[in-house]
Parts: C-alpha cells; sequence; structure tokens
C-alpha cells in the first residue's frame, strides 16, 4: 500500500510516497511542490492542485497522511497553510483517497517514540527508517516523509475509527 504523506505549505510543500515492505519502510519518492512569492495566493493554490494532482496519477497513493495546522504567531501565514491544507483535503475528496490528519505530536511519537523531539530527532529517524544515507531536504519534505511513516504505523487505528 502506497501512502504520501503531505506537510502543508504554501511557499513549499512537502510530499512523500512511502510503503511499508515487511517490517521495512520503503521511500518511494520525496519532494516539495514549490510556488512563487511573486504569484497572488489563488494562482499559488492552483499551482498546488494541479501538482499534486500529478503526483497522484504518477503513483497512484491508496491514502494519504496530511499534518494538521498548528498555531503560529504569524496570523498570514497561517492562513496561507490552511489554504494550502484545504487543498489537499478537497484534492483528495475528489479523487475519492482517504486523507488522514496527524498533529505534529502524534507524528513525533510515531516516529520517534516521543512527542516533544525535536526536527533533528525526527530527521535522524526518518533516515534510520527509510536507510537513506542523509536527511531528506528541504525539511519540509523531511516532514512529509515523517507524516507519510506515522500513517503506516497508525493507519490500523485511524482506519477503524
Amino acid at each position: 500500500m502506497i501512502i504520501m504523506g503531505i506537510d502543508p505549505g504554501i511557499a513549499l510543500m512537502g510530499f512523500s510516497l512511502v510503503e511499508k515492505a515487511g517490517s521495512r519502510i520503503n521511500l518511494i519518492d520525496f519532494g516539495v511542490i514549490e510556488t512563487s512569492k511573486s504569484l497572488a495566493d489563488p494562482q499559488r493554490l492552483l499551482r498546488i492542485y494541479e501538482e499534486l494532482c500529478l503526483l497522484l496519477e504518477k503513483y497512484s497513493p491508496e491514502e494519504l497522511a496530511v499534518e494538521s495546522l498548528y498555531f503560529t504567531n504569524n496570523q498570514k501565514t497561517a492562513f496561507q497553510v490552511g489554504q494550502a491544507r484545504g487543498v489537499v483535503l478537497l484534492t483528495g475528496a475528489q479523487k475519492g483517497i482517504p486523507v488522514f490528519s496527524y498533529t505534529p505530536n502524534e507524528i513525533k511519537v510515531a516516529v520517534t517514540g516521543y512527542g516533544r523531539a525535536g526536527k533533528r530527532q525526527v530527521q535522524e529517524m526518518v533516515m534510520r527508517l527509510t536507510g537513506l544515507k542523509e536527511v531528506p531536504k528541504p525539511d519540509d519534505a523531511a516532514d512529509a516523509v515523517a507524516a507519510g511513516i506515522c500513517h503506516l504505523y497508525s493507519r490500523k487505528i485511524k482506519v477503524l475509527k
């Protein structure tokens, strides 16, 4: 089963495609969908939608795992990230792909065993769990890999809810 992990953002939206291969995690692909600050928000959201659709067509994931929002001090950024996350939710619904949300703490617990793990701890575990020699770059991509891993470990519980 291929899972797409998403770290929502409007400038950089991290994505990953992971699957469980026995007791190992196979990292199929990862990266970011990038939008230019010179574009108006509607055009940035359209670009995210179009790129996300291409990824869904290319890899045919069976489920999406998206990080839920946490509050920031910058309201404009929070609204933009929320809009980008909305594009992911809508696209999943439109394509008939179940979407599962995880808080940052849930992702940290699933990947490291500790809900207050630092970014570097999460990245190190992502490397170990996927067999990579380096941390996925940029950070948004690494966070998307962590979201995908979290869902691989948690999906049985989420699907039953």
